[in-house]
């Protein structure tokens, strides 16, 4: 038997934790927080999405950052095996839209709960309120961690499991990116990620708050489309948020560092422009009388309409059966493409994930075992490693934790 340290008690740390015991391993986890799962516990909402329950194949597509080096763990240790896992220690779960994995529960306390008493079960030690300073090697090998008080604990292989920079008031404040350099490791660019978009027209100001629902959101440059999706956004007082948006942050973030692109809205997707006509014909038609101010109660939520009103360039006081054919149609491809500036991602206060990491060249995609010293493992979000939304980085997580878990000697 030997002795494991694990470094973080997050999602990662709690299942490599579980796993390691199950091997047979002493494990003791550390974690500087007062409680285990801070950030877990603020995860889809409060909700916590464990995984996605879609063919494996599919995983692959969600990562965005290093897909391949996933290959090993997501085969060995599938999003099926951590539906498994959960309902094996006693937690219900249900699948939603998008094939999302939620507790039935629909709280992210019961996951931690279920973590911490299967960690409990196995005889996992657990260490709160313990900030690791360092550390240690010793020729080329893993000696020890030293700790905030300059205690030192020896051990025989250490997993760290510190997560990124995202949500620091969860602890996040890359402790682990700065050990991993200290022994010797790249660490690539690190950006807030799965985070919020800032936007240039003031207009947006006035929305604030207000959510669409079943819009379809392009991100383009110019012509080009980088990114389009179905699904809900959101207003806010900087600019725009929900799913559609997060997960638009992972592919045009970087971008977003260098130019401004243009994001899109189809406020009726399911129409085209000549059904659209076509009902904003009828429409008129039944409220002619109507100034065009008054007439768009049927077609948008009622904070949307002073804005629409406004791009269309068609007067408000104008009576509906006087807009000519002309203006229909600019309204119809307002509609269609309701366009706004998008000028950058939010900062790490408000991102779900660190994108960048410990540089996974330098570790083994099998084992989860630093190139540079023996003994020393990582997992989860301290690597380069980040998804889109809807489960797809907790799925990193428990995958990564597991393969850690399973290799130590």
């Amino acid at each position: 038997m030997s002795k494991v340290i694990i470094i973080g008690g997050g999602a990662a740390g709690m299942f490599a934790a579980v796993h390691a015991s199950d091997k047979g391993h002493e494990v003791h986890l550390f974690e500087k927080n007062e409680k285990l799962g801070k950030k877990l516990y603020i995860t889809g909402k409060g909700r916590c999405n464990i995984t996605n329950a879609c063919d494996v194949e599919e995983l692959f597509q969600a990562v965005i950052g290093n897909p391949k080096f996933l290959y090993s763990s997501f085969y060995t240790y599938t999003n099926q095996n951590v539906i498994d896992f959960f309902e094996n220690e006693g937690l219900a779960t249900k699948i939603e839209r998008g094939n999302r994995v939620f507790p039935v529960s629909d709280h992210s306390s019961d996951v931690i709960r279920t973590l911490s008493e299967a960690m409990r079960k196995r005889g996992v030690q657990i260490h709160l309120n313990q900030k690791v300073e360092k550390v240690l090697q010793k020729d080329g090998m893993f000696d020890g961690i030293v700790l905030e008080d300059g205690k030192t604990v020896k051990g025989d292989s250490c997993i760290i499991v510190t997560g990124g920079l995202s949500y620091p008031s969860t602890g996040s404040t890359g402790d682990g990116y700065r050990w991993a350099e200290a022994l010797g490791h790249k660490v690539t660019e690190r950006s807030p990620g799965l985070v919020p978009l800032e936007t240039k027209e003031p207009w947006v100001k006035t929305l604030q708050g207000l959510s669409l629902r079943n819009v379809n959101v392009t991100v383009l440059d110019g012509r080009k489309k980088y990114y389009e999706e179905f699904g809900e956004l959101l207003f806010t007082h900087f600019g725009v948020s929900g799913p559609t948006v997060i997960s638009a942050s992972s592919i045009v973030g970087q971008m977003l560092k260098k130019k401004e692109l243009t994001l899109t809205i189809d406020l009726k997707p399911a129409l085209s422009e000549e059904q659209l006509d076509k009902r904003l014909l009828r429409d008129f038609e039944e409220q002619k009388n109507k100034q065009f101010k008054n007439a768009l109660g049927g077609l948008f939520p009622s904070k949307l309409i002073p804005v629409m009103v406004e791009l269309s360039g068609i007067l408000p006081e104008k009576q509906v059966n006087a807009i000519s054919k002309e203006e229909r149609r600019s309204l119809v491809r307002l509609i269609k493409n309701f366009a706004m500036t998008l000028t950058g991602i939010r900062g790490y206060n408000e991102a779900i994930i660190t994108r960048g990491g410990v540089s996974v060249r330098e570790i083994d995609p099998g084992t989860m075992e630093s190139k540079k010293v023996k003994n020393l493992y990582f997992a989860g979000e301290v690597l380069d490693l980040d998804a889109v939304t809807g489960g797809y980085n907790l799925q990193i997580a428990w995958s990564t934790g597991y393969m850690a878990a399973q290799e130590i000697r």
